[in-house]
């Protein structure tokens, strides 16, 4: 498959268009201040970086995963999906960002488990228990947000303490995101368990509509914002100290870690091979079925641009 296959930048114009913003992945087209449209790309990003390639299929992936499990928690917290005009295109109502990332962690694994082996106890400002393995259950999952970096800049760690105190966050607001994080994680948690997977780490974006209500913005549950591990096995691997059986992206960032590469200052982006962007692709389909417990349908990318530019002129005409 030829990259032409790929959607890794857009440039539409749509009625009422008031701005565009582009994120690693996503890329996102404001209408007349109510409404966003929320197109998700194949673009790949790592360790805060986006490789040169489009990943086949990836943004479809990405956006059905997160429009599926809106709907299966919207029950227990509301969210900014009003529409999937496009496999690739969620549109959703304006809202105001929180600047902070909710990340939820069940399990030692990834960024904790670096900062625990370089000798740290207090990620975030929540401890972690001494004598713990890498990809080890905690006693309770912790909540260690993020800073939302500008594009390019790495998110950073921070406390509660440090976003009530520098008023990122009122603390009015970051108790509802508090609860909101649990909440959805533990139905992600029970979502998973059903598919024979632990979801091991997790983020959610928030933001406010007009009426100040607080919603779920962005992606939800999908492998670019979260960290599964198959269940089975999971046991049996942690006493013999074995690595985990991953779903998530986490494959790629060991491919570029094996590489020399981790988006560290002078490093260059390994070459990918069409052959090896297959596999990366093939690999995301299986997330998807694995996540979803669906077969992953793939939708006709002879023309990714104007497909999407068709549907959501449609859409937008009808709305």
């Amino acid at each position: 498959m030829s990259q032409n296959n790929t959607i890794t930048d857009t440039n539409f114009n749509f009625p009422n268009q008031k701005s565009v913003y582009k994120g690693k992945v996503r890329e996102v087209y404001n209408i007349d201040d109510e409404q966003l449209v929320m197109i998700a790309t194949d673009r790949l990003s790592a360790f805060d970086v986006v490789m040169p390639k489009g990943i086949p299929y990836k943004g479809q992936i990405l956006n059905q995963i997160a429009t599926k499990m809106m709907k299966d928690t919207e029950d227990l917290v509301p969210n900014w999906l009003v529409a999937t005009p496009d496999p690739n295109v969620a549109v959703g109502d304006l809202c105001e960002p929180f600047k902070v990332e909710m990340v939820i962690r069940g399990y030692m694994s990834g960024h904790a488990a670096r900062e625990y082996k370089a000798g740290k106890r207090l990620l975030c400002g929540v401890p972690m228990p001494e004598g713990m393995k890498e990809n080890d259950k905690f006693p309770e999952p912790i909540i260690t947000p993020a800073t939302k970096a500008e594009m390019g800049d790495h998110d950073e760690d921070i406390s509660k303490e440090d976003i009530l105190k520098r008023g990122i966050v009122s603390k009015e607001d970051y108790e509802v995101l508090e609860d909101y994080t649990r909440k959805l994680f533990q139905r992600g948690t029970e979502i998973a368990a059903e598919r024979g997977l632990i979801l091991v780490d997790t983020k959610y974006e928030f933001g406010k509509t007009k009426e100040g209500k607080i919603v779920l913005i962005d992606e939800i549950h999908t492998p670019d914002s979260s960290r599964y591990f198959y269940a089975d096995g999971y046991q049996e691997r942690q006493d013999k100290g074995e690595a985990q059986k991953q779903l998530s992206k986490e494959f790629v960032r060991q491919w570029l870690i094996s590489n020399g590469f981790q988006g560290k200052e002078g490093q260059e982006v390994p070459f990918m091979s069409d052959e090896y962007i297959e596999t990366v692709s093939e690999r995301y389909i299986e997330l998807y079925e694995n996540i979803t417990g669906e077969t992953f349908v793939k939708a006709d990318v002879s023309d990714i641009q104007s497909r999407i530019e068709a549907n959501v002129l449609g859409y937008l005409k009808n709305s």
